[in-house]
């Protein structure tokens, strides 16, 4: 074929060159994906037949997935991975690393108690907890304090112990910075700057910031004053009533004030009174601004705004803003007068009328001392 009749053929036949073009790419093209798949097949091959000789030459298998290790390294790196991995959950929504603390967390759910203690009969839902429980019978007591000899049951009351003698206080408020020993304490302390009061009557649904609190209050409405004086035979409510009470008779003031040497019976007591020296008010009123040194001042004077009578009678009824009248009232029931007079022995019911009735017996001693000296002098001119 001449050059002339080549051209032509080009001409009449444009896509000619171009088809072929294309026809070459699909043919590599198909080589190349033939050649892929002959290297994956390779490939897959030899990851088969390594996954093969890793398992047949496994000694540490994994518990968790059941993937095999030659070498116990391999397996303990490889653990790892499911550090923190929670597979067990609990249809609550809660999670767990082990089957057996899912196990022991059902039971709050089922109530099951399967560890019973053999002497009282007393039943746990937790092995660790009969073994604690079981020294109360036995005696037991591993944890010693070397600074004072005192020994303890659990490691936990131990540790407890320990900060009094190091003074630790690792339980810090990240609203005041005030330090704690333990956590409960904490805890407790913060509700004061939330206000939260989680723990309530269900008589009168009074709310406390403290457990201790609510139940000192609900034996207010039994009348159980299970804490006796051994002295004089007084009863009170709660432990550091009695405590507090105890020092009257030791005459024990253990806390002083470093500014003016007063001291006082208790650190409630000792704290409220330095705030007068420092002028500190941290307790404030939000109806009306109105701050206070104490949170117990403050929630007297709320009471006001509230108009809240937490003090009742059992006898009949009548309430009172605040603790200190309830008792001077249930003298009109008793007709008990405590409070008597040293110059005349008039007896009364409340202290402020026997105050009210001494000031009678000094006004009548000055005005005798000033009409006698008034007369001698009078002699004397």
């Amino acid at each position: 074929m001449s050059f002339l009749d080549c051209l032509q053929d080009c001409k009449g036949n444009p896509n000619k060159n171009s088809g072929s073009q294309q026809d070459e790419g699909l043919k590599q093209n198909k080589s190349h994906q033939k050649t892929m798949k002959r290297n994956n097949c390779v490939n897959n091959s030899k990851r088969k037949r390594d996954t093969k000789a890793r398992t047949e030459t496994s000694v540490y298998s994994c518990k968790i997935c059941g993937e095999g290790f030659s070498e116990s390294s391999n397996l303990s790196q490889h653990l790892k991975s499911h550090k923190g991995e929670k597979r067990f959950q609990c249809t609550c929504g809660k999670g767990f690393t082990k089957e057996g603390n899912l196990t022991a967390h059902m039971r709050i759910h089922t109530g099951e108690k399967p560890f019973s203690c053999n002497t009282c009969e007393k039943t746990f839902r937790l092995k660790h907890l009969l073994n604690k429980h079981m020294r109360i019978h036995s005696g037991v007591r591993p944890f010693k304090c070397l600074s004072c000899g005192k020994s303890f049951i659990t490691k936990p009351a131990f540790a407890k112990h320990v900060r009094i003698h190091t003074g630790e206080k690792p339980f810090s408020c990240t609203i005041c910075g005030k330090s704690f020993t333990q956590k409960s304490f904490l805890d407790d302390h913060v509700r004061i700057h939330t206000g939260e009061k989680p723990f309530t009557c269900v008589i009168c649904l009074k709310s406390f910031g403290r457990k201790v609190n609510l139940t000192d209050h609900m034996r207010s409405h039994t009348d159980e004053k299970v804490f006796s004086c051994n002295t004089c035979e007084k009863s009170y409510r709660s432990k550091p009533s009695l405590n507090k009470h105890m020092k009257i008779h030791t005459g024990e003031k253990p806390f002083l004030c470093h500014t003016c040497g007063k001291s006082f019976v208790t650190r409630s007591e000792c704290n409220k009174h330095m705030k007068i020296h420092t002028g500190e008010k941290p307790f404030v009123c939000n109806t009306c601004g109105k701050s206070f040194a104490a949170s117990s001042d403050c929630n007297k004077h709320i009471r006001i705004h509230t108009g809240e009578k937490p003090y009742s009678c059992t006898v009949c009824g009548k309430c009172f803003t605040l603790k200190a009248y309830l008792p001077q009232h249930m003298m009109s029931h008793t007709n008990e007068r405590p409070f008597c007079c040293n110059t005349c022995e008039k007896t009364f019911k409340r202290k402020d009328s026997l105050n009210k009735h001494e000031r009678l017996h000094r006004r009548e001693r000055a005005s005798w001392w000033l009409k006698k000296n008034t007369q001698k002098s009078r002699t004397g001119l």
